[in-house]
């Protein structure tokens, strides 16, 4: 699982992502809702963990913000507010699932496997096996990218890359999102290893066309469209 939890006690954050990971799972975590509500509409997490009361943005509201957004990532909350109604509340708000406070790290555990399971077999959530936009296709079974129909070789992490762009065509993907779900770590966003990986990626799928397909935002990040080559 890819688990993202928002939590303002660096206490109990720092304590369940060391768990997490520990138990075979990538967990990232945010210390206030309104970071924790940017991260969860930005990144592809299997189930968000929420506390009920952060600072600048509260859990209810994130979630709240999130589903009139359409996000359908499954939310488990956590909070010391343990009553019935309160555990109503959380649900209405578009919670799936709620846990008092204090609890079991294992039962923690298994109620965020059951909620990835569930979301796994729903209709329509399984992720694809290719992409394509415009002339440009990319099949992540075989591992081939083509365009036009013309082959192109491209590095392991450069395939992930082009992956990560694509499934996210026609939207800005900053240079954080790529370091975290490319390379897996959280590096300096300033550090210049994206932008030598998108030019080594740009001169192969750009290559020979007139029109690009891989466009720089300035001060955002990357994008890939298909269209008449206009920068954005």
């Amino acid at each position: 699982m890819r688990l993202l939890i928002i939590e303002d006690d660096r206490e109990a954050v720092s304590y369940l992502v060391k768990a997490f990971r520990e138990a075979g799972h990538v967990a990232d975590q945010s210390l206030d809702g309104l970071d924790g509500y940017a991260l969860a509409r930005e990144g592809a997490y299997d189930v968000l963990i929420v506390d009920r009361m952060l600072p600048k943005l509260d859990g209810l509201s994130l979630i709240r913000s999130l589903r009139e957004q359409d996000v359908a990532t499954p939310v488990l909350i956590l909070s010391a507010l343990g009553q019935v109604d309160d555990r109503v509340k959380g649900l209405r708000a578009g919670g799936d699932d709620y846990l008092p406070k204090p609890y079991a790290f294992s039962e923690l555990l298994a109620r965020t496997e059951v909620l990835a399971r569930r979301r796994a077999a729903a209709p329509g959530t399984a992720e694809a096996t290719a992409y394509r936009v415009g002339e440009l296709e990319l099949d992540r079974l075989s591992h081939r990218v083509t365009r036009a129909a013309r082959e192109i070789v491209l590095q392991p992490r450069e395939f992930r890359l082009l992956e990560y762009l694509m499934r996210h065509a026609g939207q800005v993907v900053t240079r954080t999102m790529l370091l975290e779900h490319v390379w897996d770590y959280h590096f300096d966003p300033q550090t210049n290893v994206i932008d030598v990986h998108v030019s080594r990626l740009r001169a192969k799928i750009d290559k020979g066309f007139d029109a690009p397909m891989i466009h720089t935002v300035r001060g955002a990040g990357y994008m890939v469209r298909a269209d008449d080559g206009r920068a954005p």
